[in-house]
């Protein structure tokens, strides 16, 4: 398992340039609470190798490490058809086999559909809501599009994507290429709704998900603004959300839309969408109420052990933080400087705490530095995908957190970025901003070049 191999890369590790360690915080601060590598507080780790993303919080009691470790190769297991002696359930039809297909390294996929660790999915609704005020779900097709099924059965439909070059001139003279995505259904097994909407979803990173979690709502509600008070143009709002499993309306924290309250839902609906395995907390399978049905062998058990899911839940809750590099360098001080100035901070927020969690202390009462403010806003026409998911409109996308963003390409190899993997640099997402943050996406494109690689000098040490 991952966690056995750093554990037993860092015993043999004894001098010089280390690959994973704790930090030596006397060489920063004398206070280690204000260590700026410490991106995740006490949840931070020290780890510069492709598996940066998938280290545990330091400090786990011995049988939370064993659930840990039991959470990350289930985490990585690839689910079969049933019936099976072990894994079974997968389908019939889904979108991938296993977590890791989407999050590789617990991280970035690929943005594509249909094929071996592909990390693309597609969402679909009709026009209006539901009871709930959440989407509409389309008829014959439900809230998200399966594209692959199993032997036999039908994929819901094909989906497609291509590329069209825009071109992007700086001020000073120097150019870059933007990728636009297009999508295509394709062969659906049943017509497609008049009207229908779409909005296609990369996997995002699951690192540092139980941190974000312990955010105090009040926290996150005093960073609103959806009437735009101070008059800086930025109207970021929280969005809330329905539970089904406590059949409560709840803030949103998780998904690109922040269309999910709790890391309990994110992980089940999940399992249930993505590969159509049901569990104690979405107990139907994706397809209930459509023809596919017909496909489910009869049970009366779901599809994952309650213990399954509340391991990959934990193993998701407990992943640390990579810390920061390179934070003494001038190039990246200028560019955290120049990120402030053109006033990126006022979304991307450097700086909050958690609450408290008597069961895990790296998490609890933590200064952190995940670089977001968990509000949905605004982000433009280019980046629309005029879909709405609750109180998020079809151009608003919760702030992602930035921590780790300078290791996407150590992790996966070739990095891509924004919520369907457009972007193939940090400078291209940046250019795709608009709508509220068109003011700093205009201000970071007059910037001299050399100003502009120390802004993504900065982000790359994040």
């Amino acid at each position: 398992m991952k966690k056995v191999y750093v554990i037993v890369s860092c015993v043999l590790i004894v001098s010089g340039t280390v690959m994973c360690r704790k930090a030596n915080t006397a060489a920063i601060d004398d206070d280690s609470r204000f260590d700026p590598r410490l991106s995740g507080g006490a949840a931070t780790f020290f780890d510069i190798s492709a598996g940066s993303f998938g280290s545990a919080i330091p400090g786990l009691s011995e049988h939370d490490e064993r659930i840990h470790e039991l959470g990350d190769a289930l985490f990585e297991q690839s689910f079969v058809a049933a019936p099976a002696p072990r894994f079974g359930g997968l389908g019939p039809i889904f979108n991938n086999v296993s977590c890791a297909n989407c999050h590789h390294h617990d991280g970035f996929g690929l943005p594509s559909f249909g094929q071996l660790g592909s990390s693309l999915l597609m969402r679909i609704s009709i026009p209006g809501t539901d009871a709930h005020g959440g989407p509409n779900e389309a008829p014959g097709f439900g809230g998200q599009l399966q594209n692959v099924g199993l032997f036999g059965v039908k994929p819901e439909v094909h989906v497609d994507v291509s590329y069209t070059d825009r071109p992007f001139t700086f001020p000073d003279g120097e150019t870059a290429v933007l990728h636009e995505p297009s999508y295509m259904l394709s062969d659906p097994y049943l017509p497609l709704p008049s009207g229908y909407m779409t909005s296609p979803r990369l996997g995002p990173p699951v690192f540092g998900l139980g941190l974000l979690e312990l955010i105090p709502e009040s926290t996150i509600l005093g960073f609103a603004d959806p009437n735009d008070a101070n008059g800086d143009g930025i109207k970021g709002h929280a969005n809330y959300v329905f539970n089904p499993f406590t059949q409560k309306t709840e803030l949103g924290r998780f998904g690109l839309k922040a269309n999910t309250s709790t890391l309990h839902l994110q992980v089940a609906t999940a399992f249930q969408q993505d590969m159509g395995l049901t569990s104690y907390i979405q107990p139907k399978k994706s397809i209930w109420g459509q023809d596919q049905m017909r496909h489910v062998p009869d049970t009366v058990n779901t599809d994952l052990a309650d213990t399954m899911v509340d391991a990959v839940i934990f193993y998701v809750r407990s992943l640390a933080v990579p810390a920061r590099r390179n934070v003494t360098d001038e190039q990246v001080k200028h560019g955290e400087k120049l990120f402030k100035q053109i006033n990126c901070t006022t979304c991307h927020r450097p700086t909050m705490y958690t609450g408290v969690d008597v069961n895990l202390p790296a998490l609890s009462n933590q200064r952190i530095h995940p670089y977001t403010d968990m509000l949905v806003h605004d982000l433009g026409a280019g980046l629309s995908d005029n879909r709405p998911d609750y109180l998020a409109n079809g151009a608003e996308w919760r702030t992602p957190p930035l921590w780790g963003i300078g290791m996407f390409e150590q992790t996966n190899g070739t990095p891509y970025y924004l919520h369907d993997g457009r972007a193939r640099t940090i400078q291209e997402a940046i250019l795709w901003h608009g709508g509220e943050a068109q003011n700093s996406r205009d201000q970071f494109s007059q910037l001299s070049k050399a100003d502009r690689k120390a802004v993504i000098a900065f982000l790359q040490s994040l």
